[in-house]
C-alpha cells in the first residue's frame, strides 16, 4: 500500500473523514513519509491563520507542538507514568529521540525536545515539559495531588500492543495502527477530573503553568509554524490588529526566532463547594519560528532545530492569566 494511503488512512481513522482531509491538504508533509489538529480548532486565532494560508494556496510546515506535565517525585500522577514518561512511551516507538534538555528554572520545569531519528528536519519536533512539584510549597504540592491524581490512563490495550510492535519490529499491520490510534491521539488531552475552584487558585497563586495544566491537561499548549521570516510575519500580524505577543525571542546563539498570538480564552467549569462555576481561564495558543541554517562539524549545512531555554520561558507566558 503506498505511504500516501497509508497515511490518510490513520488520519482520517483518528481524526473522522472531514478534519483528517483537512490536516492533509494544509501540513507541508515530508515526501519520504507521504511517498510523493485538534489545537487550531482549540485556538480561533490559529484557526483564522490557517485559514488565510490556506486561502493563499499555502502550506503550514509543522515546527513543533509543545505539551506540559506534571512530575512528582515519589510516584506516578494518578494512573499515569511520571512527568514526560507518560508521552515518551508513545513517542519514543513512533522513531522518536530526545534531541536536547532545557532547564526553565525560572518556572522549576525542565524542557525536553524529542525529534524523529530518521527526518528531524522535515518531521515536527515535540516540546515535552515537565513542571517539578516537589520545588513548590508544601500548599501547592496538596493541591497538585487533589487535582493530578486523579488522571487515568488513556492508553487501551490496542494502544499497548501497537506501541510495543513498533518498538520490537518498527512497524505494525494496519489493522493494528487504525485500532490503536485514536487512544494515542487521546493521549493529547485531560486526563485528571476538572479541578476545584479552591485548588485552582493555589495552583495559579505560585505557578500559571500549573494551573493552565489544571483546566487544560496535557493538550497541546501550543503548535508551532515555520516561516522564513519571523520578524516581518509578526509586523504584518500586528499591523492587521491581531493579538501578538510584544516581541521576537531571539536564542542566544541568533539562530532561532520565535513569536506567537497570545492564548485565546477559554470558558472552563470548576467545581465548588456549593456545586460548579464557570471560568475564563487561557487556553492555548500558535506559534511561529524561523530556524537558520548552519554548517555542522560534518561539513553539511542544516538547520538549527535547537531550542532555547529563555525563548521557551519567554514563550510561556503568552498562557499566563492576564496575559492576553
Amino acid at each position: 500500500m503506498p505511504f500516501d494511503d497509508t497515511l490518510s488512512r490513520l488520519v482520517v481513522a483518528a481524526l473522522g473523514a472531514d478534519a483528517g482531509m483537512e490536516i492533509l491538504d494544509t501540513l507541508t508533509i515530508d515526501p519520504a513519509v507521504t511517498g510523493d489538529g485538534d489545537l487550531v480548532s482549540r485556538v480561533p486565532t490559529g484557526a483564522a491563520y490557517v485559514a488565510d494560508r490556506r486561502r493563499a494556496g499555502r502550506r503550514i510546515t509543522f515546527d513543533h507542538g509543545a505539551l506540559r506535565t506534571v512530575r512528582f517525585m515519589d510516584g506516578p500522577t494518578g494512573a499515569l507514568p511520571a512527568g514526560e514518561r507518560a508521552f515518551t512511551r508513545i513517542l519514543e516507538p513512533l522513531g522518536y529521540r530526545i534531541a536536547g534538555l532545557y532547564p526553565l528554572t525560572r518556572l522549576k520545569m525542565t524542557g525536553r525536545a524529542y525529534a524523529h531519528a530518521d527526518h528531524p528536519e522535515t518531521s515536527p519536533q515535540f516540546f515535552v515539559s515537565e513542571l517539578h512539584v516537589e520545588e513548590f510549597s508544601p500548599t501547592f504540592r496538596d493541591a497538585a495531588a487533589r487535582v493530578f491524581g486523579t488522571s487515568r490512563d488513556p492508553l487501551t490495550a490496542e494502544a499497548r500492543t501497537l506501541l510495543e510492535r513498533l518498538a520490537s519490529q518498527g512497524w505494525a499491520p494496519m489493522w493494528l495502527a487504525v485500532d490503536g490510534l485514536p487512544a494515542l491521539v487521546a493521549a493529547f488531552g485531560r486526563q485528571h477530573d476538572m479541578p476545584a475552584e479552591a485548588d485552582y487558585r493555589l495552583l495559579l497563586a505560585e505557578s500559571a503553568e500549573a494551573a493552565w495544566i489544571a483546566t487544560e491537561g496535557n493538550a497541546f499548549n501550543h503548535v508551532t509554524d515555520r516561516v522564513g521570516d519571523v520578524e516581518a510575519l509578526a509586523a504584518g500580524l500586528k499591523a492587521l490588529g491581531q493579538p501578538m505577543k510584544d516581541k521576537v525571542e531571539i536564542s542566544t546563539n541568533g539562530r532561532v526566532r520565535q513569536t506567537a498570538f497570545k492564548a485565546d480564552p477559554v470558558t472552563r467549569r470548576l467545581r465548588t463547594e456549593s456545586g460548579e462555576t464557570d471560568l475564563v481561564v487561557p487556553g492555548s495558543f500558535y506559534e511561529f519560528i524561523s530556524r537558520d541554517s548552519f554548517t555542522g562539524a560534518n561539513g553539511r549545512r542544516m538547520l538549527d532545530l535547537t531550542f532555547d531555554s529563555g525563548n521557551a520561558q519567554g514563550i510561556f507566558k503568552m498562557t499566563a492569566v492576564g496575559g492576553r
